[in-house]
């Protein structure tokens, strides 16, 4: 009777369980369906070898029940005879017959209770099988999808580090900081040319007064000589 046990460990399997575990669920299915195949081919011969025992239970209990009338019946006629050592050995082969059938229709009972619950697990397994079959793509389908989901949670998880909004305000800073430095850079190159504008109004001062030192050279080189001196002396006339 190990078949039963075996039997009811595959009808209450979680198929759906033991594809999640599997790498590949397509091959981890087809397995699976193979073993169910083997298991209802071998409960089917389990069946049909106790529903033959049980048949033979019933043709013994028939046989039994028979004969134990026809026991009956010599005791009777043994009795209408008047001999009666002839009918108590009727009615003890009676009464023996009667205990086989008691016998038997107790074994009968027994067998068909495990017939019938192998029959029912049986049915259970070809449901299952048969369900196992018709959803198989979609489980596949599932698992993977599944299995797929778990590696884009698992490379979020991983790239979870890096935040890109922390990276973004990395990035704003530094434009920022390109920026300062080119707003310098043109503050810079401002100052430089007021420096040049004010070197050039330095250089009209110097002009000017060297103008005016050429202006009282000529005008001290057109006086006489004399006037030259006295101007030199101080002295005028």
């Amino acid at each position: 009777m190990g078949i039963l046990d075996r039997l009811s460990r595959l009808v209450r399997a979680n198929v759906n369980d033991m594809i999640d575990e599997a790498e590949d669920p397509a091959k981890m299915i087809d397995q699976i369906l193979r073993d169910m195949q083997g298991s209802m081919t071998t409960a089917r011969a389990q069946v049909a070898s106790m529903i033959a025992q049980e048949k033979e239970l019933e043709a013994d209990l028939t046989e039994t029940r028979q004969l134990s009338g026809e026991w009956a019946a010599k005791a009777q006629r043994a009795v209408g005879a008047g001999k009666d050592d002839l009918a108590r050995e009727a009615l003890r082969r009676k009464r023996d017959s009667d205990q086989n059938a008691a016998v038997y229709d107790q074994q009968l009972q027994v067998q068909s209770q495990a017939v019938d619950k192998l029959k029912d697990q049986l049915r259970q397994l070809e449901a299952k099988y048969q369900s196992t079959l018709s959803h198989r793509d979609a489980l596949v389908a599932r698992q993977r999808r599944a299995h797929a989901q778990r590696e884009v949670a698992q490379s979020l998880t991983v790239l979870a580090p890096l935040d890109a909004s922390s990276e973004l305000d990395r990035m704003e800073r530094k434009i920022r900081g390109t920026e300062a430095q080119a707003m310098a850079a043109i503050e810079v190159g401002e100052e430089g040319y007021d420096a040049q504008f004010r070197e050039l109004d330095q250089d009209l001062d110097i002009e000017d007064e060297l103008a005016a030192l050429k202006a009282g050279s000529t005008r001290v080189a057109e006086l006489p000589t004399g006037a030259v001196s006295d101007t030199g002396t101080g002295a005028t006339r």
